[in-house]
């Protein structure tokens, strides 16, 4: 019995450390976004930086720790790693759920969203399956007895691990889970659907009597039914609180707003064209590529004038910064602003290119592979 516990505890801690790094390490610009969320929490804005580079390095070690684990290789060790692990995860988690500063833990990053509570639930039984772990890790026996093996197996896990991090951030996720994937119809995203039920809320006054000084609490129906509004006596205390009576159907998209500088929306203009249109997605331009914006801004050039293609750059900077920017770099796109968080979203990388039609993304590209104007034409323009 203690062996088939141990076996278990082995391979299901170690299935689940290797699914969790590859999930992280097919985003890792994703899971940097979700640590900086978390260094921001904790004051530690001087990691924000490097937090691409941490997302990687510790996808890598989740993975190769997985993998070690269930091959058996230098159990003590990789046993007190996985402990020491767990036991900052689950403290982080605990945080996190009682305080209520991170909403999404990102533990599976946006392929299995699960909240700080659920998170927290899960390492508690990592947790205890890692001290069954610990605790019997003499009796772990490695599959390969070799040392020079081990070493080369170990080393070739960690490189394959590395390799694919540093690959999905250099051209874009293998695996989108994110709602702005290739074939998606944005606008059908941003709506609910016939048949489901928006989230359901109601008022909450705060009501004091005149007279008798009396205070109570009253929802917006009771008020409304009960026509206490009528009586001059009651008034209402402070600003009416919002609550969540029952959740509803989510749209997967909800916040994009396209605006222009003045403020006008445009968002229906742009994403529902009926022709192609290229959108340059360039969250941060202050840290943006610039040498990318120029080989974008050739061919953006290129498909207006030979094919009418209309050419938008979407950022989240503020007007002034970004016409400093078009002046500086001769971009010929019009510029349109949206909010940082679905930018980030659109497209993992900055800048990173959307091609769109009636509404669907046909495609996109990270700056480092984006096809050249002769290639686009080929493939789209010219059979549009």
């Amino acid at each position: 019995m203690r062996n088939i516990l141990l076996s278990f505890s082995r391979f299901f801690v170690g299935a689940l450390f290797i699914f969790s790094g590859l999930i992280k390490a097919n985003d890792p610009l994703g899971f940097g976004y979700k640590l900086q969320e978390y260094f921001e929490v904790f004051h530690m804005n001087f990691l924000s930086p490097a937090a691409t580079g941490i997302a990687i390095l510790l996808c890598t070690l989740e993975i190769v720790l997985g993998a070690l684990l269930i091959l058996g290789f230098w159990s003590k060790k990789v046993a007190w790693g996985l402990l020491l692990l767990i036991i900052f995860f689950t403290l982080l988690t605990f945080i996190s759920a009682a305080f209520k500063v991170v909403t999404s833990c990102g533990c599976f990053g946006d392929a299995i969203p699960l909240t700080p509570w659920q998170s927290f639930s899960k390492d508690l039984v990592l947790l205890v399956l890692i001290l069954i772990i610990f605790i019997n890790k003499n009796a772990i026996e490695p599959l390969v007895k070799k040392a020079s093996s081990q070493r080369n197996i170990a080393i070739a896990v960690t490189l394959v691990s590395l390799g694919f991090g540093l690959y999905t951030y250099n051209v874009l996720p293998v695996i989108d889970f994110l709602p702005y994937k290739v074939g998606a119809h944005i606008p059908s995203l941003m709506v609910i659907p016939p048949g489901e039920k928006p989230d359901e809320f109601e008022i909450m006054y705060h009501l004091k009597n005149k007279k008798t000084k009396k205070e109570k609490d009253m929802s917006d129906k009771d008020y409304l039914k009960t026509e206490i509004w009528k009586d001059n006596n009651w008034e209402i205390i402070g600003e009416p609180v919002k609550r969540l009576l029952k959740k509803g159907y989510e749209p997967k998209i909800k916040d994009l707003v396209i605006s222009d500088a003045s403020g006008t929306d445009y968002t229906k203009e742009i994403i529902e064209n009926p022709y192609y249109s290229l959108v340059i997605v360039a969250y941060d331009l202050k840290n943006t590529n610039e040498n990318a914006i120029g080989k974008l801004n050739a061919i953006a050039i290129n498909a207006t004038q030979q094919f009418n293609i209309r050419t938008v750059l979407l950022t989240s900077n503020a007007a002034q910064d970004a016409e400093a920017f078009v002046k500086k770099n001769n971009l010929f796109s019009e510029v349109f602003y949206a909010d940082a968080v679905p930018l980030k979203s659109m497209v993992r990388a900055n800048p990173g290119v959307l091609l769109l039609k009636n509404g669907v993304i046909v495609n996109k590209w990270h700056n480092h592979n984006v096809p050249t104007f002769d290639q686009l034409s080929r493939k789209y323009f010219d059979v549009q």
